[in-house]
């Protein structure tokens, strides 16, 4: 909270980074000066922002699940043997023991190809049209999904997954600039974690999807090749939609300029800003020295180390309690609901009480690790009900990364740092999708794969202790800032300025 005038305080000093050349695209619509919006208006553009926005990036970031956690699915119909993803090292065991190290490989190298894509292609939905940069690359996006159908081996596979990776990166980043730019601070969590729900809601319809596959019998193709078909059309029709999508509420088409002014007006005591396309050395800097952005990294990568064995591994895992491919598939149906509601019910209390985000995160993680403990240490017996309630529970990893994803975007300001905030929280998520993977060793299935158990509970030890170094931080730099003197009209002049979070005296941080 900001400190009163009659405060003994000390005036805010002008940004040393600032650089009113190249100010917010606000500010030539609406000026340097606040002005009074009309509550009718303005609920009626936030309608019509959430009716546009929400529904759009609920499909995408769907798609974007649903296209790299089908891979779980297709190795129970038949990819694993037609592509060679598992060897059998010892045929002469009983059961033969079998390397699934490809799999992991196949699984993993789709975050090798986000990793690649998700920087450039962030500088390039900075830079140029959104709209169009978007459907482009959503259109090669269903190209490459497509030709998942044609791979005859598991290196194409390797090659196609890695390009797959490159081109969805641009979705995640995308979203969260796109809802730092439309929503205020408070009502970020909600909308954000809109989103991202979509993880556990395609879970469902995935798996609706693919058990309705799974009963295909005959047809010219395998019923895992049609699962990629299926996809790539999806994401094909997606891809026409993000033309339309314009580049801030500055030029949404979707709004009457009544509307459109009272959506960028209403951003102004937020101080977070609409956009900028101009590139900023000076905010890229100060993004790299802010403990903030890699306390965020750290807590992303331990997180989503869990989606990582579960979304690649999850119904082999599921399949070894018993349960047939078909049923291993229904099972992921509790995780995805406890995933979806998790997401939304942490996003609207973080959208209705102040300063509570971080308390929820780490309280979301107890029951992934209380997950992990029961996997690992109950009896794998046919169809053994704790470990596959362990399995449900973890659902909750996705609103510790949704939760995650709010508080990180919340608390940077200036669109360049935004940018690279947004960049790094999925570089992040690429680290915990690689680590996952691989944490996996076939070779330990007797013993309920210790290690992968070990290295996630570890991660979440991991994520609890950043985010509570995280809150000191947050409350310390609100401190320093609650002793700077408040002048309405100032505040005023530097919301749309393009200033970070750190330049802008003004701007206040939630956690």
């Amino acid at each position: 909270m900001m400190a009163s005038t009659d405060h003994p305080t000390k005036e805010p000093a002008r940004p040393a980074g600032h650089n009113e050349k190249s100010p917010d695209d606000a500010i030539a619509f609406v000026g340097l000066t606040a002005h009074e919006l009309d509550p009718e208006v303005t609920a009626r553009a936030v309608r019509k922002i959430d009716r546009f926005l929400i529904p759009a990036m609920i499909v995408g970031y769907g798609l974007v699940y649903y296209d790299k956690a089908i891979l779980g699915a297709a190795v129970l119909f038949g990819m694993t043997t037609d592509l060679e993803l598992s060897v059998v090292t010892d045929p002469d065991a009983t059961p033969p023991v079998v390397d699934t190290k490809r799999l992991s490989w196949a699984t993993s190298l789709f975050y090798f190809g986000m990793l690649a894509g998700l920087y450039p292609l962030t500088y390039a939905l900075q830079r140029f049209n959104i709209g169009r940069i978007l459907g482009g690359i959503v259109i090669v996006w269903s190209a490459v999904c497509l030709s998942t159908a044609g791979v005859r081996s598991y290196q194409g596979l390797y090659v196609q997954r890695f390009f797959l990776g490159f081109v969805e990166s641009i979705i995640p980043t995308g979203f969260m600039c796109i809802v730092s730019s439309y929503y205020t601070q408070s009502e970020q969590s909600l909308r954000q974690g809109w989103w991202f729900s979509s993880t556990g809601l395609w879970t469902i319809i995935g798996g609706g999807l693919n058990y309705g596959f799974a009963t295909i019998q005959g047809g010219s193709l395998t019923r895992w090749q049609y699962i990629y078909i299926l996809a790539g059309s999806l994401t094909f029709l997606f891809g026409l939609f993000c033309f339309c999508v314009p580049n801030s509420p500055v030029d949404a088409w979707f709004l009457t300029k009544e509307e459109r002014f009272a959506a960028v007006e209403r951003l102004r005591h937020g101080q977070t800003g609409v956009r900028c396309a101009t590139f900023k050395w000076a905010q890229l800097r100060e993004a790299l020295l802010d403990v903030k952005v890699w306390l965020i990294f750290v807590m992303m990568s331990s997180a989503y180390t869990v989606n990582g064995a579960v979304s690649g591994f999850g119904p082999l895992i599921v399949s070894t309690f018993g349960w047939t491919p078909l049923n291993s598939i229904l099972w992921q149906f509790p995780l995805g609901a406890i995933c979806f509601v998790a997401i939304l019910l942490t996003g609207f209390l973080g959208s209705r009480f102040r300063n509570i985000r971080l308390i929820m995160l780490i309280v979301c993680c107890l029951p992934v690790i209380a997950g992990c403990v029961m996997i690992w240490k109950s009896e794998w017996s046919y169809r053994a009900a704790t470990p596959l309630a362990g399995y449900s529970i973890t659902g909750f990893f996705g609103a510790v990364v949704s939760l995650i994803i709010t508080v990180g975007m919340s608390n940077v300001a200036g669109h360049t740092k935004k940018s690279f905030m947004a960049a790094t929280i999925f570089v992040a998520y690429c680290v915990g999708n690689i680590v996952g993977p691989l944490l996996v060793d076939s070779k330990q299935k007797a013993d309920h794969y210790p290690d992968l158990w070990t290295g996630l509970i570890i991660c979440y030890a991991i994520c609890i202790a950043a985010s509570a170094a995280l809150y000191v931080v947050l409350r310390r730099d609100n401190g320093k800032k609650a002793k700077l003197a408040v002048s309405a009209e100032d505040r005023d002049k530097l919301a749309f300025q393009d200033l970070t979070d750190k330049e802008n005296p003004y701007f206040t941080y939630v956690y």
